[in-house]
């Protein structure tokens, strides 16, 4: 992942409607979820959501599909993944016991990312 990249991820998770938001989608999973029902759940109008969802989206973390007159969003795991890999790139300063609990969570991300249990 590059700066930019790592920034604009960053930049786009600095903000607590677009956070709630992108952990809602990951909890989701593959399946993802309407629009209509994450402006439901937050209880925030559609044209908030709708600004959050295209920051989100611009930054690389989500994407979306149409499934009949719904779109639908999720969380694209592969770029969260990349995103705690650049985090923890060179980690630890030699004690590794420190990032241990990290890299075990970056591997389950990565595994969830590909399908791989």
């Amino acid at each position: 992942m590059e700066i930019r990249s790592a920034v604009s991820a960053l930049s786009a998770l600095a903000h607590a409607g677009r956070l709630i938001t992108f952990r809602m989608l990951v909890q989701a999973g593959r399946e993802g979820i309407a629009a209509g029902e994450i402006a439901r759940r937050l209880e925030i109008p559609a044209n908030t959501l709708s600004a959050n969802l295209n920051i989100l989206s611009h930054a690389g973390l989500v994407d979306s599909r149409r499934e009949g007159r719904s779109v639908i969003y999720t969380a694209r795991y592969e770029q969260m993944t990349e995103l705690l890999d650049y985090l923890m790139q060179d980690c630890c300063g030699g004690s590794p016991e420190i990032c241990a609990p990290l890299a075990d969570l970056a591997l389950r991300a990565r595994c969830a990312a590909t399908g791989n249990a």
